[in-house]
């Protein structure tokens, strides 16, 4: 279904937020994530741990703040389950940044919204960006980024996903 949405990068996240589906688009904007081991092909980790993926937020210490709130909101969820535990743990010997957002305990929703992102080879790209719940599993979500007329963006995003090696 994802690949069916053309030049709007999409994927699909589970509850502990790894990457499960994903297509072409989202992997022209961030990166090749076949390429990230299975292990560390999580959203949260690559927000905190890729340095390229950090250096195209325009706020990046707000973005970081708020996905840890939104990852402590769905471990809460699931007390005492090892694969979170894992995560966390984890994230906390590996980033100092991630330690001070967790110990702050704050806990946000997944949103909807603007996103800017500076990309290192197209510059800067504006998305309207969507959450979506399927009804058939409340676990998983469907993040979608529509690109906005700003800064050329539909363009610029056309650009890396025809620089793409094909499939």
């Amino acid at each position: 279904m994802i690949e069916k949405l053309g030049p709007n990068p999409a994927f699909v996240l589970g509850r502990r937020w790894d990457y499960l589906a994903y297509n072409r688009a989202a992997c022209a904007l961030f990166g090749d994530l076949d390429s990230i081991p299975p292990a560390i092909r999580n959203h949260v980790w690559l927000t905190f741990m890729d340095p390229t993926r950090r250096e195209m937020f325009t706020d990046w210490e707000r973005s970081a703040r708020l996905c840890a709130a939104k990852l402590r909101a769905d471990s809460a969820r699931h007390l005492g389950d090892p694969s979170f535990d894992e995560l966390v743990q984890a994230l906390r010997k590996s980033s100092p940044e991630f330690c001070r957002a967790w110990k702050r305990h704050e806990v946000e929703r997944a949103t909807a919204g603007r996103k800017e992102l500076r990309h290192p080879v197209e510059g800067m790209l504006v998305f309207e960006h969507a959450v979506l719940h399927p009804d058939e599993s409340s676990e998983q979500r469907l993040i979608l980024y529509s690109p906005l007329p700003e800064h050329g963006t539909p363009a610029k995003l056309a650009r890396l996903i025809e620089a793409m090696p094909a499939a």
